[in-house]
């Protein structure tokens, strides 16, 4: 009976009638709600970096944490322009998902 049962829902799932459980439900719907995540730029890590911000790869994120170990602190969104790769539109696209 067992088998049967995990044999359906294995199925249902391979068919995309059901889901499987999201650890990190929250978030993945605060995206399609439109509520972005934040990044806090003087914490986060590189991979951090680059999950959370659109434009961002590990190398760009690697970069920014340089600047960030450079310069202490970062306490202007602005401050990101000193990164190469990061210019205004970039900024634009990621400025309601960063904070200090």
């Amino acid at each position: 009976m067992v088998r049967k049962i995990f044999f359906i829902v294995a199925l249902m799932m391979s068919f995309g009638l059901l889901q499987p459980a999201v650890a990190d439900q929250s978030s993945a719907t605060q995206s399609k709600q439109g509520t972005e995540a934040t990044v806090n730029l003087n914490t986060a890590s590189a991979a951090e970096l680059a999950q959370s911000l659109v434009g961002v790869g590990m190398k760009r994120a690697e970069q920014i944490i340089a600047l960030r170990e450079e310069i202490g602190r970062f306490t202007a969104v602005e401050q990101l322009l000193d990164v190469r790769g990061i210019g205004p539109k970039l900024l634009e696209k990621n400025a309601g998902k960063i904070t200090f």
